[in-house]
């Protein structure tokens, strides 16, 4: 009788532990529906500190962690370069760091000077005028890794599909929300110096290669070669190893700042901002694409992953 008793003892136990951890799932967004749309983005113009980072975005958490340690009220900011289905771990590019001000205000010269002593810099990204954006519950650790696996793949499909021009990725970690924006237009406003000195590296070496395969010395650039850059399929690595957000996971002009794999070649010339019906309007309020701002002329990359990268998923 004992005996039967401790097994329903422990049937019961399992059973609640079960019920604890889908109830913990569903908090955190398991349920939650993902609805990508076109419109007004989710913040204005805003000045960030941040850290430059190159390698896998699975360590990008400890950038996190340290710039909410300096001042933990404010909202978390990451913004990824590359698309980690088409760029080696290594090469993928991303800046993290916090929202110093937003609109009109300035943020104060001691709390610039306070993320200055810990390495951070300071830039600004300007308010585009529309995005492709997504929103996910942001309310336990487990929120950023649904997020990661849930609202990506659904921004690619909607870019894909639309044959639109949306880079890079931002994720922006507020209250009870996680924003994710892909800018539409003055795409290149939101590279940080330290990407723009990479396409210069980058493209600098193609030019030295091209130059050398020439043979008569003319610094002559084939029709591919600027384009040319070979790299190996990677993948979006994960972790919930802190608890902070992005423990899971992101001089040239304007938009001409993409490397072969960006994520600026998420769609396909062709699209017109007119063609594109807007789901619903932001909190700007504005409601309509202007055509003229559109960044055509991008190329398109493979959206199915590689045998390689479906075995890793």
């Amino acid at each position: 009788m004992s005996d039967l008793l401790l097994l329903g003892l422990i049937g019961g136990l399992t059973l609640l532990l079960l019920l604890t951890l889908l109830a913990f799932a569903g908090y955190s967004g398991l349920l939650a529906g993902v609805e990508v749309s076109a419109g007004s983005p989710p913040i204005r113009n805003v000045t960030v500190a941040y850290k430059f980072h190159m390698g896998p975005y699975g360590e990008t958490g400890r950038l996190f962690t340290e710039s909410c340690s300096i001042s933990p009220k404010l909202r978390s900011i990451a913004v990824y370069y590359d698309n980690p289905h088409m760029v080696p771990p290594d090469k993928c590019r991303c800046a993290v760091g916090s929202i110093l001000s937003e609109g009109e205000e300035s943020p104060s010269p001691e709390l610039i000077d306070l993320y200055q002593k810990f390495g951070f810099k300071v830039f600004s990204f300007p308010a585009p005028s529309h995005v492709v954006t997504a929103t996910f519950p942001y309310t336990t650790i487990l929120s950023i890794w649904l997020a990661t696996r849930r609202v990506h793949p659904a921004l690619d499909t909607y870019i894909k599909e639309r044959k639109l021009c949306a880079y890079p990725r931002l994720e922006i970690y507020q209250e009870d929300q996680i924003h994710f924006m892909c800018p539409l237009a003055r795409q290149g406003d939101f590279y940080v110096p330290e990407v723009k000195e990479t396409e210069w590296k980058w493209r600098g070496l193609v030019e030295a290669i091209d130059t050398q395969v020439d043979g008569t010395g003319a610094d002559t650039m084939s029709d591919t070669s600027s384009v040319s850059l070979e790299v190996s399929p990677g993948s979006r690595e994960t972790s919930a190893a802190t608890l902070s957000p992005g423990a899971s996971s992101r001089g040239w002009d304007d938009g001409d700042t993409r490397s072969e794999h960006s994520y600026s070649e998420s769609g396909a010339s062709g699209s017109s901002f007119e063609e594109l019906d807007l789901e619903g309007e932001g909190p700007l309020g504005e409601s309509r694409l202007d055509p003229e701002t559109e960044p055509l002329g991008t190329t398109k990359w493979p959206w199915e992953p590689s045998a390689p990268e479906k075995g890793k998923e």
